[in-house]
């Protein structure tokens, strides 16, 4: 930590400490943290059943990011078509939002448990439609370097 300090610039007072965000971003890729959610998005829509919710905390904005896209693009909201391209064919949504936005801890949550701070909940219903794949990209994954998504595992090829 204090190597990654005196690399940074001089942290103000008050601010979390300046390793924080590169130890997070160590953790990131060490567990493939990001290909190890996009997994869980898919395993819990193939496990619900029709009626099930799936209700997922997010703590940061990337994972939130790619939560929100996921449920967007199963639930048909993903807009972003292009007028002038031919319409494509639309999927019957396999959730339907429950939750409109994310649910952030109000006040007197935050009082008695400052750590839900950047807490993020979503919940959505599965419907009967099959279960799909989607594309990491579509969801917003970010591309680490060589990690390997397709393999199952948080480890690095070689």
């Amino acid at each position: 930590a204090e190597i990654v300090a005196s690399c940074l610039p001089r942290q103000k007072p008050g601010e979390k400490h300046p390793a924080t965000r590169t130890f997070q971003a160590l953790r990131i890729a060490v567990n493939d943290e990001y290909g190890e959610l996009a997994r869980g998005l898919e395993a819990a829509e193939r496990a619900l059943s029709p009626g099930g919710l799936l209700a997922v905390v997010s703590f940061h904005s990337v994972e939130d990011r790619m939560v929100k896209r996921f449920l967007q693009l199963r639930a048909g909201k993903a807009g972003g078509g292009n007028r002038y391209a031919p319409e494509a064919e639309v999927e019957v949504p396999a959730f339907e939002m429950v939750t409109r936005k994310s649910v952030e801890a109000d006040d007197e949550e935050l009082a008695v448990n400052p750590r839900a701070r950047s807490a993020r909940l979503r919940v959505a219903r599965r419907t009967a439609a099959p279960a799909g794949r989607i594309d990491d990209s579509e969801i917003g994954m970010p591309i680490l370097a060589e990690t390997s998504r397709k393999t199952g595992g948080g480890r690095m090829r070689r």
